[in-house]
């Protein structure tokens, strides 16, 4: 059995920046395990398969241990292979999945997401969560992330984190996040317990992020920074109960993957 696959570099606007991503497209579902093992052998942040169902396309992400309820960066790699490679004709998708619908439009070299908003509520800084960041933040939110409010960019660019102390932490990932200075606002996002130490760029952690910084702010929208080494520009939205976000992409490789007669599916 021969799968498609391609690397995508996603909310970048030149290679080897933003967030690198594998596209999976299907013709049926495979088992879980294999979808598993598939993304654990790619080894990045996130591996998106997808299978056209009812008319549409549905769509879902691992990290190289777990399925993800939500993926923004592979999202956006996955419309970029069906808009660019597969249906170069589309200009918009919507993807069902664990989140609900989920849509992708392409304005030129732009994709645009609409992902439901997930604004966080204030809690109680951690002793473990300072222990684990090396310092104390401002404030801490939490949505399905725990969110870190630091004063300035440079400390957020300054952290680094304890990533054994980050994944016993009770929560699926740590934002961290400042006001920019070329930016309305930069974060970072640490998610060990999941198999992914530092995402390069997060798009999930901004469905909190836009609601977060557009209160502060006092403007709905907003342009993002996330300063991983790899670094990504986000373009923000918040629109209600939903947020656009919207970046580039480029096409890093493509090719196929070999699933042998004898694969044994562990």
């Amino acid at each position: 059995m021969e799968i498609p696959f391609y690397q995508v570099d996603a909310f970048a606007r030149r290679l080897f920046t933003g967030n690198p991503a594998a596209v999976c497209p299907l013709e049926e579902w495979l088992d879980d395990a294999t979808l598993q093992n598939i993304a654990m052998e790619n080894n990045l942040a996130e591996t998106a398969y997808f299978v056209r169902e009812n008319g549409g396309y549905r769509l879902r992400w691992f990290t190289p241990e777990v399925e993800m309820d939500l993926c923004g960066h592979a999202t956006v790699a996955a419309a970029y292979v069906l808009m660019n490679l597969l249906e170069p004709d589309l200009r918009e998708v919507i993807f069902e999945s664990r989140s609900g619908p989920l849509g992708v439009t392409r304005e030129g070299e732009v994709y645009a997401l609409d992902f439901p908003a997930r604004p966080p509520e204030r809690v109680q800084p951690q002793a473990d969560l300072i222990e684990a960041l090396g310092t104390e933040p401002d404030e801490v939110w939490q949505s399905r992330d725990l969110m870190a409010v630091f004063a300035n960019e440079e400390r957020v660019r300054a952290l680094t984190p304890d990533m054994t102390k980050l994944a016993a932490l009770d929560a699926h990932a740590v934002i961290v996040t400042a006001r920019g200075r070329d930016a309305d606002f930069v974060s970072r996002f640490f998610a060990p317990a999941v198999g992914v130490p530092e995402d390069p760029v997060t798009g999930s952690a901004h469905c909190t992020l836009i609601p977060y910084w557009a209160g502060v702010l006092g403007k709905t929208t907003l342009v993002a920074h996330q300063v991983s080494r790899r670094g990504g520009e986000l373009f923000c939205e918040l629109r209600g109960d939903r947020v656009r976000i919207a970046g580039e992409a480029r096409l890093f490789a493509s090719g196929r993957i070999h699933l042998g007669l004898n694969y044994d599916r562990g």
